[in-house]
């Protein structure tokens, strides 16, 4: 940063009710007590970040602003006692390319309190190659096990198993001894579905159940869900005795029409995930065990990398539906 009075950034300004992308020079600002200037390796595109391009208001309130809900670096400088320069951390979720400049820029300035150290196992791609999705998912298997939930109990069912979450939820469940079940909109390409290491599948024929019965006969063991809904309904209804549930997106519908019998004759569980404000304790363990015994390899054909000029495209084409696997943003 020596002799640098500015900075690249993706900004996203609002003119007359339209939303334009554009790579900006912006000016340092001084760090207040508690905050840490951070020198940004790489970061991810999430959904939450193409939709901030085009003003969805429920992500970001106000333009103009750089998106990006993950990064990973170097602590440049610090007003905090406890990172200090030169150290590797993670930043993701909290307000980061929400509503606080967030991971598409050289430098991001953030409260100490949004930081985790890297893992020792761990660089700033595979950080981000993960991301907050890849997070979001950790933290949905580690609810699971915490509430009990076995190989041995029987398959668990993943939604939105192509996703980003989905799949690396697939993933970890594989590689910790789970028979996976992918539940996607439509069935799949066989080898899609072997290569996110799920075991079956399912459409929403089976994962969307519109009879309105109040329970359903039990099909799986337990299930990570990332779409709400009455998708979320049929998951809940149809789970073993004792099995577990997760829950961590709305974008089938916020949602939940259904009585508690699950609850109460089937002894379900169903267990909220909120990554964006998980406590910093449970968010160490957790990336600490994506860097050690959850490790993943990831498919090279599921793995995109951008720069900030090209993320753009990248951009568009998850706002299209488009998108496949994880797109990571080298700065």
């Amino acid at each position: 940063m020596k002799n640098r009075s500015t900075f690249k950034a993706l900004r996203v300004e609002e003119v007359n009710g339209n939303y334009t992308t554009s790579i900006k020079d912006m000016p340092f600002e001084p760090l207040n007590k508690g905050e840490v200037l951070i020198k940004v390796d790489y970061s991810s595109l999430n959904y939450k970040d193409a939709l901030s391009t085009i003003g969805n208001k429920g992500v970001t309130k106000n333009y103009p602003h750089t998106p990006g809900i993950d990064a990973a670096g170097i602590v440049e400088s610090s007003e905090s006692e406890l990172f200090k320069a030169g150290e590797s951390v993670i930043v993701t979720s909290y307000e980061l390319g929400m509503n606080h400049p967030g991971g598409f820029a050289e430098f991001i300035k953030v409260p100490e309190s949004w930081i985790v150290s890297m893992p020792e196992k761990m660089t700033a791609t595979q950080a981000m190659k993960y991301g907050t999705a890849g997070f979001t998912a950790a933290l949905s298997v580690y609810r699971l096990l915490k509430n009990g939930q076995k190989p041995e109990m029987g398959p668990v069912v993943v939604s939105g198993a192509l996703g980003g979450v989905g799949s690396i939820a697939c993933q970890l469940l594989n590689k910790l001894g789970f028979k996976v079940t992918a539940a996607n909109y439509e069935l799949a390409d066989v080898s899609e579905i072997r290569r996110i290491g799920a075991h079956s599948q399912i459409d929403r024929n089976v994962s969307d159940d519109n009879s309105n019965r109040p329970m359903l006969k039990t099909q799986w063991a337990g299930a990570i869900d990332v779409v709400g809904g009455n998708t979320l309904t049929t998951l809940l209804k149809g789970c073993n005795p004792l099995g577990s549930v997760t829950t961590c997106g709305n974008i089938g519908s916020g949602d939940l029409n259904m009585t508690v019998y699950p609850f109460i004759l089937r002894g379900v569980s169903l267990l909220g995930i909120d990554s964006q404000n998980c406590p910093m304790k449970i968010r160490q363990i957790v990336w600490d065990l994506l860097a050690d015994d959850w490790s993943l390899e990831f498919d090279s054909d599921l793995i995109k990398e951008a720069t900030l000029e090209s993320l753009k495209t990248y951009i568009e084409l998850m706002l299209d539906k488009k998108s496949k696997g994880r797109v990571i943003v080298k700065l």
